[in-house]
């Protein structure tokens, strides 16, 4: 009995398995004739009025590139940027239904709808409360702003316990965020910075 190798029978296993379609294909060609196949009328190509804006993905830190088509100021659907050399065109599940971030597709409608559950108000909770209520950006900033400097100037250390200088605060930390660019990550870290924040992290580590 001739004795075949692992490769051999591979390769032999291929050639049959290639040979099979290359019949079953020829077979059936004539099944696949033009005049049996259903006369199909193709619909109004739905992007032909739309707007097209190049854009980054808003989860992980990949930076992978977008295409936002947009009508009537509402995104309407996305797709891979295959000019971006991250991802060429490809995206992940997230990234793919990254347009449901602020509507999604009605199964009765089929029509766009806003998304109820996006937060579009500032939301604040009192310490010990249970409600939320509905605040302005003007009050959300200042009393952010308050509050920063308050824990900061009640935890910052000029000097460490064996008196080097420190110029530090450790009651506050920062998380970067992979929604927006490079340069608003980068003017961010200064301000922590500025502020001697060094508990410094990224979400895209997480």
């Amino acid at each position: 009995m001739q004795k075949i190798s692992r490769r051999d029978f591979l390769k032999s296993l291929g050639i049959g398995t290639a040979g099979v379609a290359l019949f079953e294909g020829a077979s059936a060609a004539p099944a696949l004739a033009k005049e049996n196949l259903p006369d199909f009328k193709l619909g109004p190509f739905k992007l032909k009025r739309t707007k097209e804006t190049a854009s980054v993905c808003a989860y992980c830190g990949c930076g992978c590139g977008i295409i936002v088509y947009s009508e009537n100021n509402k995104v309407v659907f996305i797709e891979g940027d295959p000019d971006n050399p991250i991802n060429e065109g490809a995206l992940c599940p997230k990234g793919t239904t990254i347009s449901d971030v602020s509507s999604f597709v009605d199964k009765k409608s089929h029509q766009r709808v806003p998304n109820r559950q996006r937060v579009t108000e500032v939301l604040y909770r009192a310490p010990g409360g249970s409600n939320w209520e509905v605040k302005d950006w003007d009050w959300a900033i200042s009393e952010i702003a308050k509050r920063v400097k308050k824990t900061r100037d009640e935890s910052f250390e000029e000097k460490d316990e064996q008196g080097v200088t420190v110029n530090r605060t450790q009651a506050i930390a920062h998380l970067g965020s992979a929604t927006i660019d490079n340069e608003e990550n980068y003017l961010m870290l200064k301000l922590m910075r500025s502020l001697g924040v060094i508990n410094l992290d990224h979400c895209a580590r997480l």
